[in-house]
């Protein structure tokens, strides 16, 4: 992995110090009698990273978007209402807002991967993925191997951050880093990056809205998202599962896709 800038460093130094802290102090998501505890009662509480569109985002005061209408599901057959706990990336894929109880579950277009499986338990997948470039349409790069010498921007925490760093040396690209996907977008935007690098969901969506920018490549990389929850918490895995199965033997998996999406998800 590439070094971080030293200010970086030195800003994470707080956060992870109270992740081994909440590791160390996890809090059992069961009662002594076997029944699943919620952070609040009469609630699901999701932690996500705001926006992400089209999974999760803001939209005329609500959080909307695939990920959270898949978990409105799950919610609905354990009687509950979501709630959401809007976190930075690194918590959620290190694990950490679920062994400090700050939500029942993520849901964060989270790439499974055995590095997170460490940390955190999966329902099964429920979305494939791949990496896109996203450029500015004025100079539109068709490939990583047309950016040697260029920035390549990428999100902190994901996985593609980590397939520009697996890349980095062949295609000899500068990285930067930012801290949510808004502002890697409004930097392939605005030029100050040449292109940046995330699920090809989100980027599509953006150079959907946005036509200055485009998807010139995507990469297969085999990812699939799944929903997260505590280490050990069988019981929730095995009810979103449940709603997940429903979800796609009823056609409402598939009526939400489309929705977010303008397809079905066996469509090219």
């Amino acid at each position: 992995m590439a070094r971080r800038t030293t200010w970086r460093a030195l800003a994470l130094l707080p956060a992870l110090v109270l992740t081994a802290a909440g590791c160390a102090q996890s809090i059992a998501p069961t009662g002594a009698d076997g029944e699943l505890r919620f952070v609040e009662p009469g609630k699901l509480t999701t932690c996500t990273q705001l926006p992400y569109p089209p999974f999760q985002f803001e939209e005329g005061g609500k959080t909307v978007g695939f990920d959270v209408e898949l978990v409105d599901l799950v919610a609905r057959d354990l009687g509950l209402e979501q709630t959401f706990f809007d976190s930075p990336f690194e918590g959620i894929q290190s694990g950490e807002v679920l062994n400090t109880r700050k939500c029942d579950l993520s849901a964060a277009a989270i790439t499974i991967t055995d590095t997170r499986k460490q940390n955190m338990d999966f329902s099964d997948p429920y979305f494939d993925a791949k990496q896109a470039l996203l450029v500015n349409s004025k100079n539109p790069y068709p490939d990583m191997a047309a950016l040697r010498g260029k920035k390549l921007g990428v999100h902190l925490g994901t996985t593609g951050e980590e397939y520009a760093e697996q890349h980095k040396a062949e295609h000899g690209y500068e990285i930067v880093q930012y801290e949510d996907l808004g502002l890697l977008q409004n930097a392939v935007q605005s030029g100050k990056v040449d292109a940046g690098i995330n699920d090809n969901g989100v980027m599509l969506d953006f150079a959907k809205k946005n036509p200055d920018t485009e998807v010139t490549a995507e990469y297969s990389t085999g990812e699939v998202y799944g929903i997260a929850v505590q280490r050990g918490n069988a019981q929730l895995v095995q009810k979103i599962d449940d709603s997940l199965r429903k979800a796609r033997e009823s056609g409402e998996y598939d009526r939400i896709y489309e929705k977010w999406f303008g397809k079905g998800p066996n469509q090219p």
